[in-house]
């Protein structure tokens, strides 16, 4: 069993900052992309950002220079900073992660169960 746990949403004012962090825990042999996508009230879920195990990164038009991704492979963790908010980042932010949980057994996609970021004055 894999479990990818999120934390850090919250609400917050436009212009704040939100550090988001996802954990992966269970059988696992390696991780190699991890991201973060969001899904907002009535639109589909969308890309934000990912990261290669070697740190390599991509971002979303829409984020870039406002939000940071990062990693520790020792621990298992993504996180996503977020600066210079606004009302049109509110949405569920969902983990990703690729990973392949023995030597023998192919990569496979896992999700976390959503965190809930509200940017509102």
């Amino acid at each position: 069993q894999v479990q990818l746990v999120e934390s850090g949403g919250g609400l917050v004012q436009p212009g704040g900052s939100l550090r988001l962090s996802c954990a992966a825990s269970g059988s696992i042999l390696s991780i190699y992309v991890m991201g973060w996508y969001r899904q907002a009230p009535g639109k589909q879920r969308e890309l934000v950002a990912t990261i290669t195990r070697g740190g390599s990164t991509n971002y979303a038009d829409s984020v870039k220079g406002r939000f940071t991704i990062s990693r520790d492979n020792a621990k298992n963790t993504v996180y996503l900073q977020m600066n210079s908010l606004q009302p049109e980042d509110t949405a569920v932010y969902y983990c990703n992660a690729n990973i392949r949980r023995t030597i023998l057994a192919p990569l496979d996609d896992y999700w976390g169960q959503g965190t809930q970021v509200a940017v509102s004055s």
